[in-house]
């Protein structure tokens, strides 16, 4: 209790320093939530996109029911195959006008072949696969041609492991400002109370006697820069959806992890700057 009365009492002495931790804190990781921000939001764009990767065998006019729904069957048996659906030539014509409405003239009267449709599991969805699982469905015998756009496909593959790379390494860059940022912060708490630690010593207080308010402190600070920042970065989310375009916003428990990360940000700084004193001293 004693060390709770003493963090409280260190926020009442300098409440100007302690507001500016908090704020420091605050922003700092407002600055990584708003790049998480933009991160969650470009997977799940990527991740609508890639759910679109599909492999279409064109079926020869004329064969019987039968040999298509086996080889329907035996399709869907692939590990890698989610769904594979089959798409009449009045079902394929519908959907070739709904998917390009501007052009719907174009299809009056055209024909389009019957086809089966296979869509694939997440994790199979990459270029290789893709490549491998169409080769194993064109080699039955009704089947006319098979497409999956590959050029597309090996593009938006790509595209996401250029953005997995990128975004890993500015996070792990931001992430690293930020603590910087924080450690410099609560370092000049500790160095305003250097005087104050020094007396502590001197009247035999131990190493963790001293350490432990301002653990409390550096842990409370943590909370709510970090409350904080996810109150800023809701802002953001909800200005930028309600005028700009629509975005998602974290999940509770990646939110209350957020907070966690000031908390332990905010603990770990207060541990090495006093430390780094009892040091000296």
């Amino acid at each position: 209790m004693l060390a709770f009365r003493e963090a409280l009492l260190a926020f009442r002495r300098a409440p100007l320093l302690s507001a500016l931790s908090v704020t420091t804190i605050a922003f700092s990781l407002f600055a990584f939530g708003l790049f998480g921000l933009v991160a969650l939001n470009l997977r799940n764009t990527l991740r609508e996109v890639e759910d679109r990767v599909e492999i279409r065998a064109f079926v020869a006019d004329g064969t019987p029911v039968e040999a298509v729904a086996a080889a329907m069957g035996d399709v869907g048996a692939f590990p890698e195959v989610a769904k594979v659906e089959f798409l009449t030539p009045e079902q394929a014509l519908d959907r070739a006008r709904q998917d390009l409405g501007e052009f719907s003239d174009v299809f009056e009267g055209a024909f389009l072949p019957a086809s089966m449709e296979v869509r694939l599991k997440v994790g199979f969805r990459d270029p290789g696969t893709v490549k491998a699982v169409a080769a194993r469905v064109s080699t039955y015998a009704f089947v006319d041609d098979v497409r999956y756009g590959q050029e597309w496909v090996e593009k938006l593959y790509r595209i996401r492991n250029i953005a997995t790379m990128v975004g890993v390494g500015l996070g792990l860059a931001f992430a690293t400002v930020a603590v910087i940022i924080i450690g410099a912060t609560i370092r000049m708490a500790v160095l305003a109370r250097e005087r104050e630690i020094s007396i502590m010593r001197l009247v035999g207080a131990t190493d963790g006697f001293v350490r432990r308010p301002f653990l409390i402190e550096g842990f409370a600070k943590g909370v709510l820069g970090g409350a904080l920042a996810l109150l800023l970065t809701y802002g953001a989310s909800t200005f930028i959806s309600r005028y700009l375009v629509e975005t998602a916003f974290f999940e509770p428990g990646v939110a209350a992890l957020g907070v966690l990360a000031g908390a332990l940000i905010g603990l770990l700084g207060s541990l090495v700057s006093v430390g780094r004193h009892l040091r000296r001293i």
